[in-house]
């Protein structure tokens, strides 16, 4: 279960305020992660860093002492603290001859597959020279108003841990483990030290929000649970402070709290499970019963159709699954409840005859 011996690649996640100290930078600390993470590289592991900060080391930099909200304000002090965290890291692994490349995401690099496939060559390409890649979203251009933004950098690790095939994903954050309840509000709550399903009472023992500058909670650090069980990727939840903590975590020491994957998905459907919906098409019953059976869904077991989206796109199926449809949304609302033959009526000989086919369906379970 905690035995990392044949673990090759390894996502670490870095919060705010775990590489900040009183509202400024931490040189101690980029250096005292680095040392840990030489070693990894040293034994021959590949390791890309999941890095929070930019927004805080901005806001530092302007003197602002109050959590900054305000969207323009994030997007500018992010554009400042940036440069200023990337420094940290060249300097801190530069002790040690390593070289760490900047890589900044939004969204839409990771929903749509050319751009994600285009990512994922890159940082393979990277891995294999022996450069760490230092990945963060780019909060200078993600906003949640125009659906770029992943919200937070918990779940923007555990979908790249998830995208580029990692072994364990190492979450490393303000708290110590997941507990029972709230260790703030009751002194008898109790660490979690394994999950092998997360549970509505696992979801509702999470915490509220992060702190000042992060946007992140537990509840954020459960869905990236989620999200890197669907990759058969282990997940360890530690406080980002204790001593040697990556290198105790590796050495298999009960530290924190291990999440452990449910089923392992494809790296296909993993790419469809975890990518934005850019709608959603109702489906009867019938339909859905048939689609848990691996058969394709016809145009007729389509009730309606919801936004605008292309073919090629990702969509949902009621609430229960995502999928790649190979029909627009305009066509679809044509053809809704029609016998699939109509398809090749509509649009053509050559154009497949249903909506989406078994293998670009994947069923939200978890």
């Amino acid at each position: 279960m905690r035995d990392f011996a044949q673990t090759h690649r390894i996502v670490v996640k870095i919060g705010t305020h775990t590489l900040t100290k009183d509202a400024g930078v931490d040189a101690a600390y980029f250096r005292w992660v680095t040392d840990q993470v030489k070693t990894l590289v040293d034994a021959g592991k590949q390791v890309v860093i999941i890095t929070s900060g930019a927004i805080g080391m901005g806001a530092g930099q302007l003197d602002l002492t109050a959590k900054v909200t305000e969207t323009k304000m994030r997007q500018a002090c992010a554009a400042i603290g940036q440069p200023l965290l990337m420094q940290e890291y060249r300097k801190a692994f530069g002790r040690h001859g390593i070289t760490v490349a900047q890589v900044l995401l939004t969204a839409e690099v990771l929903s749509n597959r050319k751009t994600y496939l285009n990512l994922r060559n890159a940082i393979e390409t990277l891995l294999g020279l022996g450069v760490v890649p230092i990945l963060n979203e780019n909060d200078s251009v993600s906003t949640a108003e125009i659906g770029t933004a992943f919200g937070d950098n918990d779940k923007l690790s555990a979908l790249v841990a998830s995208k580029i095939d990692a072994d364990l994903l190492i979450m490393l954050t303000d708290i110590d483990a997941l507990y029972d309840q709230n260790p703030h509000e009751h002194a008898d709550a109790k660490a979690i030290p394994t999950v092998h399903e997360i549970t509505d009472q696992i979801v509702r023992s999470a915490g509220g929000s992060g702190s000042r500058h992060a946007t992140g909670g537990m509840r954020t650090k459960i869905e990236a649970a989620r999200i890197a069980a669907q990759a058969g990727c282990r997940m360890v939840l530690a406080h980002g402070r204790a001593k040697d903590i990556i290198t105790r975590i590796m050495a298999g020491e009960e530290v924190g709290t291990i999440f452990m994957p449910k089923r392992k998905l494809s790296n296909r459907a993993r790419w469809i499970l975890n990518s934005r919906p850019a709608g959603t098409i109702r489906i009867d019953d019938g339909a859905l019963r048939a689609l848990r059976n691996r058969k394709s869904l016809l145009p007729s077991g389509v009730v309606s159709v919801e936004g605008d989206f292309k073919a090629g796109d990702i969509v949902m199926l009621n609430d229960a699954a995502k999928a790649m449809t190979s029909i627009d949304a305009a066509e679809l609302k044509l053809l809704a409840g029609k016998h699939s033959t109509e398809i090749k009526k509509a649009l053509g000989p050559a154009h497949r005859d249903v909506v989406a086919i078994p293998e670009d369906i994947v069923f939200i379970d978890y």
